[in-house]
């Protein structure tokens, strides 16, 4: 769950830090206190978007933290899984603002974006009212009915995708191969020529660079050579005195001090292991020196070859294994064109097989949601009840689109009726924001258990509403704060007076500049707060007195 929220140097943000809680935690405030600028605080710990000119005016960085505790053993393996570990159960995200630029960071690591938003998406799901208007587009309602039913789709999905590929890659094959009289005759004396060419040269794998190697130390081999001859000189072969001389001499010389006392002997027979050694050093050096010996027709016939190699490797590959690989390749076409009525017909038998296979899964696929969409909709519909929707119904349909996919051969559309006679119409022809959030508050709720996101954080889902639907609506974020974290921004008293934690916006002038703070209430000051939002300024003993009543009574009821 997001544990705690600190935030400096952002907008109005000075510094501030808040702890929340588990349940439901309701933020309030006045009008520009600073609530969505709360949220965006969020949302750019989390990978969004960022300006400059989001910075606190006079400063030339910026910081977001937050901190969630996990706990959740599946949670835990998709964290591992991109090499996130927590640090005593909790994750950082956090994101330092700069001028013109941000870097992200989890548990003190810089992270890409991708990573970071791929984490948060793990820990956090926002809802704001660009979800809500997502639910009107049709193409996002098979995939609300999949998640609903996802222990009997995910499998079958997984199946749908390899079949389905499977069958595109042979439908792109055939179409490929596809070509008349002419058009076969051309191609195979092509690939005749070029196995041709390919086979005569005899290549071997790794030839290539052994070749090179080769080419190179002959390129080379005079300044090389010049080298290797005068160190030689210097070990064994100059007359005025080389190294293999004077530690001949030397050894006479403290042959007599090897047989006075001990240090003479050691000294001695170190100088006698030094001769070996350079011995052995001089038949290597020769060796070497030889290594570098060739004619002039070995060197053309190396650059002969080399040049043959070059030009293959630019026409069919890489590598001299690449341009093996293609002869291969190309022999198997030639197999192909030599009988082409037969591997057409076996292509198209293996296409018809792999078409059944994926109207099969399909088929399974399509049952799987049937059931799903009844159930779907009769649990939404019980929802939608409890939101103040006395008559409404809703019904999630399934579609031919006609053509198979990755998703199989359905596609979905949520349909509704709000009022009772009226007939069943798609969702976004006939639902106002204040009933669409109130739907997408019903699909979260049976979507739940579905969902492993911990934390959900829901912003303007109070659009439109008030009175009794707003209650209702409270009563329902309770009812989703009972099985994982809820947090809540909100102007309506009636979902404010079911938090388990409620914390206040607020703006405060020191000298020239304002500050935004947020601080959590007690229950008194939350009473307060209540009172404030149900009347205004003027707020009486007897609007607290309600207040105080309206928290009771959230209290009692749920």
């Amino acid at each position: 769950m997001l544990k705690n929220l600190y935030v400096k140097n952002l907008a109005l943000i000075d510094e501030t830090e808040v702890e929340f809680a588990e349940g439901l935690n309701i933020l309030t405030g006045e009008t520009g206190a600073g609530k969505s600028l709360l949220l965006g605080s969020v949302n750019l710990a989390l990978g969004g978007k960022y300006s400059a000119d989001m910075l606190r005016s006079g400063t030339k960085s910026g910081l977001v933290e937050i901190t969630f505790t996990v706990d959740d053993e599946k949670t835990m393996k998709r964290l591992e899984e991109l090499e996130i570990y927590p640090e005593d159960g909790c994750i950082i995200l956090g994101r330092r603002l700069m001028e013109g630029r941000s870097v992200s960071r989890i548990n003190g690591e810089t992270v890409n974006m991708a990573v970071l938003r791929a984490v948060a998406g793990m820990l956090i799901d926002i809802h704001g009212q660009h979800d809500s208007q997502n639910l009107l587009q049709k193409k996002n309602h098979l995939s609300l009915l999949d998640l609903y039913a996802k222990e009997e789709t995910a499998p079958l999905l997984k199946e749908m995708k390899a079949a389905f590929e499977e069958y595109r890659s042979l439908c792109r094959r055939r179409d490929e191969s596809a070509m008349d009289e002419e058009g076969r005759r051309k191609e195979a004396a092509l690939a005749e020529f070029e196995v041709k060419e390919i086979e005569e040269a005899q290549l071997t794998p790794g030839e290539d660079e052994d070749l090179e190697e080769q080419y190179r130390r002959m390129t080379e081999s005079r300044r090389i050579t010049a080298s290797v001859a005068e160190a030689y000189q210097y070990t064994a072969e100059d007359a005025r005195g080389n190294a293999s001389d004077l530690l001949s001499r030397a050894i006479r010389a403290l042959q007599e001090a090897a047989e006075f006392d001990e240090t003479g002997a050691q000294l001695y027979s170190q100088l006698l292991e030094a001769d070996s050694l350079l011995n052995d050093f001089n038949r290597e050096l020769s060796e070497y020196a030889k290594s570098f010996e060739f004619s002039e027709e070995e060197f053309q016939e190396t650059e002969a070859r080399l040049n043959l190699l070059n030009h293959l490797k630019a026409k069919y590959g890489k590598t001299v294994s690449d341009v093996l690989t293609y002869c291969d390749e190309k022999k198997q076409r030639l197999s192909e064109l030599e009988d082409y009525d037969a591997f057409m017909r076996d292509l198209e038998e293996k296409v018809q097989r792999a078409l059944e296979q994926v109207r099969e899964i399909a088929g399974r696929l399509h049952d799987v949601r049937e059931r799903a969409a009844r159930a779907f909709s009769d649990e939404i519909g019980a929802q939608m009840q409890e939101l103040n929707f006395l008559d409404a119904r809703f019904e999630a349909r399934l579609v031919d689109p006609g053509h198979y996919s990755t998703m199989g051969r359905d596609e979905a559309e949520f349909y509704m009726s709000a009022n009772p006679g009226e007939p069943l119409k798609p969702l976004g022809s006939v639902a106002s924001g204040g009933e669409l959030s109130r739907v997408m508050l019903a699909i979260k709720t049976v979507l739940a258990d579905e969902e492993d996101t911990p934390t959900l954080i829901f912003d303007e889902i109070d659009t439109g509403i008030s009175g009794i639907t707003a209650g209702k609506v409270g009563e329902k974020l309770k009812l989703i704060g009972k099985s994982r974290q809820v947090l809540c921004i909100t102007h309506l008293p009636q979902i404010a007076a079911v938090a388990d934690a409620h914390y206040l916006i607020s703006k405060e002038v020191a000298g020239n500049s304002v500050k935004t703070k947020i601080e959590l209430l007690d229950d008194e000051a939350s009473a307060e707060e209540l009172a404030r939002m149900l009347g205004g300024a003027n707020v009486t003993g007897n609007i607290l007195e309600s207040a105080r009543e309206m928290k009771q009574l959230a209290k009692s009821e749920i």
